[in-house]
């Protein structure tokens, strides 16, 4: 009897401690809205290639994450106030490196849309800048890679770069014609192709071959600590392995762009 109540009280010890290490808690998901990465199905529930990986980690890691939506400069501000605890589609800079930790889940490529009204003649990135009367919107804080943000270093010297808020007010602006271009990822740019009727717009690749952009879970240094977001890392790999993010992104885009998220 005594043996049996001691086997007992060994079990639950184990079984304690396996809960304890085996989920990370609570934890504030920070989303913005962007394409096929973040929107709103139909029924008017968020859906997207960033809430279904969140979702799966989750689920494996026995997590709580409570999500939000907001701009993505109002998260950076909460990441570095400490009022939340993670993020997604993250690229990583020295500067964001300091608060938190990334975790790579997807490479995508950042393109230059034109507007349906850009001159015809206008087909590479230096005709572009020759003409003075041709306006550019991006998203505020977001980086495009080392060529691009180059690039639009020289345009906003001369006044031609407009910077929105969130992803909604950029389309907002470019649809109207408010700017001619636009920077737009290929989870940005399939989606609006997939409208009906769709924009009319141009996709132009200018960047070098090999300047992609690498996107991730971002996880607080503050409230995430180095052993979970290992966790965090092991389970991206696992689901890289056994075929569920590329899954994620089939059901999200063609098969080809899906394939080259997977290329990081």
């Amino acid at each position: 009897m005594l043996a049996r109540l001691i086997l007992c009280a060994a079990l639950l010890c184990l079984t304690g401690t396996a809960g304890a290490h085996g989920d990370c808690g609570h934890l504030r998901s920070a989303f913005y809205e962007y394409g096929a990465l973040y929107y709103k199905a139909a029924d008017g529930s968020w859906t997207g290639i960033d809430k279904e990986v969140v979702d799966e980690v989750a689920r494996r890691m026995g997590c709580t994450i409570e999500p939000t939506t907001d701009s993505r400069v109002r998260i950076w501000a909460g990441m570095n106030g400490g009022n939340i605890d993670m993020s997604v589609s993250t690229v990583s800079t020295p500067e964001r490196e300091k608060f938190g930790r990334v975790i790579p889940y997807l490479s995508e490529r950042n393109y230059v849309l034109l507007h349906q009204n850009v001159p015809a003649e206008v087909r590479s990135i230096d005709d572009f800048t020759a003409d003075h009367g041709l306006r550019i919107g991006v998203i505020k804080s977001f980086r495009h890679g080392k060529f691009y943000d180059a690039w639009l270093t020289q345009l906003r010297a001369q006044g031609r770069v407009y910077e929105a808020a969130d992803y909604p007010a950029l389309l907002r602006l470019f649809k109207v014609g408010r700017v001619q271009a636009m920077m737009s990822i290929s989870s940005g740019w399939y989606q609006l192709k997939q409208e009906k009727p769709p924009t009319p717009l141009r996709v132009m690749d200018w960047a070098p071959p090999k300047d992609s952009v690498i996107g991730g879970l971002i996880l607080s240094r503050q409230h995430v600590d180095e052993a979970t977001a290992e966790r965090f890392s092991q389970t991206i790999r696992a689901m890289r392995e056994d075929g569920t993010l590329k899954r994620i992104f089939e059901r999200h885009l063609n098969a080809e762009l899906a394939a080259r998220l997977l290329n990081y």
